[in-house]
Parts: C-alpha cells; structure tokens; sequence
C-alpha cells in the first residue's frame, strides 16, 4: 500500500527550478528585454500621442511640444523609445521564427538572441543618423 505524504517527509522529486538555479542565458535575457520594451512601449506610446494632441492644439502647444522633445533629455528619450521600438520588433520576429518551427538548436536560439540585439541597435543609430541629416 502507498503511503500518504505528509509535512514531515517531503515527497522525493525534485522541486521547481527558481531563479537560484537557472543562470543568466542570452535568450532569457532577450525575453526579459523583451518584456521590458513592451512595457517601455506604453510609455512611449503616451508620448507619441502628447505629441499628436499638441499638433492639434495649435501652434503654442505644438512649440511646448518641440521644446521639450528637442532637448537633451527629451533625445535621450526618443532616442530609448526608438530602440526599444525596433528591439520589441526584432524580439517578434525572433518569435515569428520559432513559430514556424526554425531555429531551435542552440547554435540558432544564440545567433537570433544576438542577432536582436545587435540588429536594433543597429536600426536605431541608422533611424537617427537618416532623421539628423534629413532634419
């Protein structure tokens, strides 16, 4: 007959993994940040309509609107908004991938999760770089 289990013998198995356990992989870092932008995305998202209520004020909202926009915080701002805009896409794209059954091995999980990072890092400077000159 089985016995019962109770508080003072534990069962024998193993218990859930938790965040002592694990360490640090380049996929679980990417799927944090991705998280973290999605929600950076709401904020930015505000922003972006601050800015399209100002236009619709007027001229004088519209200008408070510039002012802050174009100063150095402000950039620095648009700026992590930017990045966290084509970071959250490149994370979905990542997704998008592994939905259709590619890029599994650990070779391919790696190069993606780099291949994020460093792809919207890339967009970002090259997104400014085309909006400075052209503006």
């Amino acid at each position: 007959m089985a016995e019962a289990k109770s508080p003072a013998r534990p069962a024998e198995r193993p218990l859930s993994p938790h965040l002592q356990i694990y360490s640090l992989t380049w996929t679980m870092a990417m799927s944090v940040i991705h998280r973290a932008t999605g929600i950076a995305l709401y904020a930015g998202t505000l922003l972006l309509a601050y800015w399209l209520v100002s236009l619709a004020a007027g001229p004088a909202a519209y200008a408070i609107a510039q002012d802050v926009f174009g100063s150095v915080i402000g950039r620095v701002v648009l700026f992590g908004y930017t990045w966290a805009l084509l970071h959250h896409m490149a994370g979905g794209i990542r997704h998008f991938v592994w939905d259709l059954g590619y890029g599994f091995d650990y070779k391919s999980r790696m190069g993606l999760a780099r291949g994020t990072l460093i792809a919207s890092g890339i967009l970002t400077i090259v997104i400014w770089v085309i909006g400075l000159s052209v503006g």
